[in-house]
């Protein structure tokens, strides 16, 4: 009887938060169908209209290639090191500390610090560049842990194997241990995407709110989620909100498959 009640209490919780999913996405799609259109995303932006959100999703992109770009690097190399090199010391115990406490801060306080120091010390303006530089600040914690607990499911008899054929503990890494290790990367970059494509707060304080596609890097622009923000607030129209809604869950489940895809084939390699 216990097993069955807590079957059944697993159940309803699945089912809840499927359906909550199922009201959020059948709500955006219910209001913001009728705005979707050829026009709608690939032309350029109209204050009259409100259609045209072609350079937003430019933005959108720019930012998420940026801040990985970046991001994803720095916290491979820095999981590789707590897992592999260090020794259990006070060094470690500091940056997982500042990894945890990165995770923690709000969204905000990233954008103010970014409109701090990338906009107004480093002279960098209002920009893509900025807005990306305080997004890599933002996931790096993700990135972070998620390739340390990659790291950690990868056997030892792998390394152990790897060093007794004579390898050297950099080439068992980078030819072993990583590649075993990509599928949980990967899904961390998934994550992080997410995080990225769904940041308003900061990037609204770092990247300005220009409609207009961006020329460079260093050109101030909005993204979708902030043009979201900016046309609900300024002008009420949650139908057309919920259409950039759509787009973006579009735009995620596109990356995530993309993702998911690369990560199944690298499973399959390493097997």
């Amino acid at each position: 009887m216990k097993d069955r009640i807590l079957l059944s209490l697993l159940i309803c919780a699945g089912l809840i938060t499927v359906g909550i999913l199922v009201v959020i996405v059948g709500f955006i799609f219910y209001k913001g169908i009728g705005h979707i259109s050829f026009d709608f995303i690939f032309n350029d932006y109209s204050p009259t209209s409100g259609g045209g959100i072609w350079p937003m999703i430019i933005t959108t992109i720019y930012t998420i290639i940026i801040s990985l770009a970046i991001a994803t690097p720095i916290g491979i190399l820095a999981a590789v090191y707590l897992q592999e090199y260090a020794k259990q010391g006070r060094l470690v115990k500091i940056i997982r500390f500042a990894t945890e406490s990165l995770t923690g801060i709000p969204s905000i306080i990233y954008g103010l610090f970014g409109a701090v120091f990338f906009v107004a010390t480093m002279k960098m303006g209002l920009s893509i560049i900025s807005a990306s530089l305080t997004l890599t600040i933002i996931i790096l914690p993700v990135v972070i842990r998620t390739t340390e607990e990659s790291l950690k499911t990868v056997p030892q008899s792998y390394r152990e194997g790897s060093l007794a054929l004579g390898t050297t503990k950099l080439q068992t890494l980078y030819k072993v241990v990583l590649p075993s290790a990509m599928p949980g990367i990967l899904s961390g970059v998934i994550l992080s995407m997410g995080r990225i494509i769904g940041e308003s707060a900061a990037i609204f304080l770092t990247a300005g709110t220009v409609a207009a596609m961006p020329e460079s890097i260093f050109s101030s622009a909005r993204t979708l989620t902030v043009h979201s923000f900016l046309v609900t607030q300024e002008a009420g129209n949650i139908e057309l909100a919920a259409a950039i809604g759509i787009v973006l869950i579009v735009l995620i489940l596109t990356l995530n498959f993309g993702a998911t895809f690369i990560s199944k084939k690298l499973n399959k390699a390493n097997y």
